[in-house]
């Protein structure tokens, strides 16, 4: 699959592929996504707007340069300093990640120079390249220097560099992402309108979305890690009007699956407030309450393929990827887009559901 190399958010020649709750397939055009909306179903985004996430520096105790890509934090207040971290040794996002430098051998007590910013390292994480930081700076001080120093995260399929509002959606708010939620791409507010027009409500959620590849074969098996969510009461309240009308609860990216299905984990119901994600959504998983999702072009192997087996079988998934290289669909966070429902026999399985009150 092609990934797509320019950073537009809504390319005018878009597509959409569409897995209906049968397996059946279909081909679209991406400004086309309102009229598969029906009556009673409820949309739910992830507002978080990304951080500038990528910080070079200096391994202080070598001399050595390194790369530190922020990649998760325990909460999404903004006063917290402690980020987990992927380390990588000299080069940028012009090198494909699996063939980035190693870090020099990092230990608990390295200081590490990150531009106008400094940060020890708390822990090594199970992986050389795995850590824990924390910024030795005030909170106004560290928000301030992430944000002069700090660039996004990017890869080498996008060959020019990524200003920081080529991945804030058009919803991001509180920013805790550290990659972009790009489902949420395809969004602007005149598909919102388009969409309440037709009998739907949307909703959203914040969700700090993690990074989504290391390079590293045994880490990105770890891969996603623990993130921190927020559901708002509105839209735990939407969730449980819209299940007892036997309208659908449509995701729009795979964080939201992953923050509402981890909420819903412990009996099924739905409240707001924070939590953080420690559900892996693949074949195992029971969906209890997303009946469909919006999302990018995924390859096998990747977490967020793994997310998408929940939905349909193997073979439907298969001949989804067919499609998609047959008619040339663009891949990652820029390219085109797909709406997969879940698989009929799995909904007629099911036990009704209810999402439950907030508290």
């Amino acid at each position: 699959m092609t990934p797509a190399t320019v950073a537009v958010q809504r390319p005018v020649d878009a597509k959409l592929l569409v897995v209906g709750a049968s397996g059946t397939i279909t081909h679209h055009r991406r400004v086309d996504f309102p009229t598969l909306v029906e009556a009673g179903d409820l949309l739910i985004a992830n507002d978080a707007a990304t951080l500038p996430a990528s910080l070079s520096g200096v391994h202080v105790r070598t001399g050595a340069a390194i790369e530190v890509r922020l990649a998760g934090r325990r909460s999404l207040l903004p006063r917290d300093t402690r980020f987990t971290a992927i380390v990588f040794g000299a080069g940028d996002f012009h090198t494909p990640t699996e063939h980035r430098a190693l870090p020099p051998a990092l230990s608990p007590g390295d200081l590490l120079a990150l531009g106008p910013l400094e940060a020890v390292v708390v822990d090594v994480l199970e992986h050389p390249r795995l850590i824990e930081i924390e910024f030795q700076h005030s909170i106004d001080d560290m928000w301030k220097g992430l944000a002069q120093h700090g660039r996004p995260i990017q890869y080498a399929y996008l060959p020019e560099p990524l200003a920081i509002w080529d991945t804030w959606t058009p919803i991001a708010s509180l920013p805790v992402a550290f990659e972009a939620p790009s489902a949420g791409f395809m969004l602007d507010w005149r598909g919102i309108e388009a969409v309440r027009a037709r009998g739907a409500r949307f909703a959203t959620i914040t969700h700090a979305a993690g990074i989504s590849s290391t390079g590293d074969a045994d880490l990105d098996a770890r891969l996603p890690l623990d993130e921190p969510y927020f559901i708002p009461a509105s839209t735990a309240s939407l969730i449980e009007a819209t299940r007892r009308r036997g309208g659908r609860i449509i995701a729009i990216g795979t964080t939201v699956v992953r923050a509402l299905e981890d909420a819903a984990a412990h009996d099924g119901h739905v409240r707001c407030g924070v939590g953080v994600a420690t559900l892996r959504v693949s074949l195992r998983t029971r969906l209890r309450i997303i009946d469909a999702v919006v999302t990018g072009q995924h390859e096998p192997g990747t977490s967020h393929y793994e997310l998408l087996r929940a939905f349909q079988d193997e073979d439907v998934l298969e001949r989804t990827t067919d499609e998609a290289n047959d008619h040339d669909y663009r891949a990652h966070e820029f390219g085109d887009s797909l709406f997969i429902a879940k698989d009929a026999a799995r909904s007629a399985d099911e036990i009704p559901r209810l999402a439950g009150r907030c508290h």
